[in-house]
């Protein structure tokens, strides 16, 4: 009797031995996993800090090229530089979003993989006390019989490969949505770069295109001018020619004159108020395109 207690003993320590260094090894494996979580979120945080100075030194380098060509512009083409900053406040802005939308994300994903890391840990802690519990009733009924210490045993391995399935399946399921994660964020970055770049290729259209119509209304300007120094000269010429007959018909000349700079005078703000209606239209056309483009 007294030597089969004491093999029954050793027996038991063994075992116990046993489930001490299987504990530890789980332990172990899970702190492994905790902390390789952390690395890839230092790393994640790493990068979008990189992004984000990445996008500053290229928006100041544009500002700053924009600011040259500005000073290089005449005083007339303000308005249409007051639009040009208009579209780039508003690309700004969508930056400014965008980013505020990346914050967001990463923060939900760090709070989800904290409300994951809180659950295994009280999973973790409900299977020991399960196995505390299991352990105080096999000590209750050890004398019971070998028979039930076995399936005792295979019970106890049956759930630690469930164990270790269910935390593999986790593992791989957190591993793929991060990888989708990470996908869609490089797609709405070069989303974001194609817009940015169509919008300032749009922009760069529309400066030539109010410069080509700038120097085709100076041309005109030219031209009338050209035409009505042609109309006096020739005016003043008849006027030499008759100033034999300029006392009989002084007051008519004059009258003909002032008639006729009035004409020219209501011509000259017709043509302003055409010019000025088109560039109106222009503008307007211009702000529906860039709409629609948003």
């Amino acid at each position: 009797s007294l030597a089969f207690r004491n093999a029954e003993g050793r027996r038991q320590r063994m075992e116990e031995a046993e489930r001490q260094a299987t504990a530890a090894a789980v332990e172990s494996k899970r702190l492994e996993h905790k902390w390789a979580g952390e690395r890839d979120a230092e790393e994640y945080k790493k990068q979008c800090e990189k992004e984000r100075r990445d996008s500053f030194a290229f928006r100041n380098a544009e500002g700053r090229r924009q600011r040259m060509e500005e000073e290089l512009r005449e005083e007339q083409t303000k308005l249409e530089q007051h639009e040009f900053y208009e579209h780039k406040w508003a690309g700004e802005r969508d930056a400014e979003e965008y980013k505020k939308q990346c914050e967001k994300e990463r923060r939900e994903s760090l709070a989800f993989r904290n409300a994951e890391g809180r659950r295994q840990r009280m999973e973790e802690a409900e299977r020991q006390a399960t196995a505390a519990a299991v352990e105080s009733k096999r000590l209750e009924h050890k004398w019971a019989g070998e028979r039930d210490a076995e399936e005792y045993k295979k019970q106890c391995e049956k759930e630690r490969r469930d164990s270790f399935a269910f935390r593999n399946a986790e593992g791989r399921r957190q591993r793929m949505e991060e990888e989708l994660r990470e996908e869609q964020t490089k797609l709405e970055q070069h989303e974001f770069y194609e817009h940015k770049w169509a919008g300032e290729r749009d922009a760069e259209e529309y400066r030539k295109q109010c410069e080509k119509e700038r120097r085709e209304s100076l041309a005109q300007r030219g031209r009338e001018h050209v035409h009505h120094r042609a109309v006096m000269a020739e005016l003043e010429a008849l006027a030499k020619e008759k100033e034999h007959e300029f006392f009989v018909l002084k007051w008519a000349a004059q009258d003909d004159t002032k008639a006729y700079l009035a004409e020219m005078a209501e011509e000259r703000r017709k043509s302003f108020a055409f010019r000025n209606k088109e560039g109106v239209r222009h503008r307007q056309l211009e702000e529906e395109w860039r709409c629609e483009e948003i």
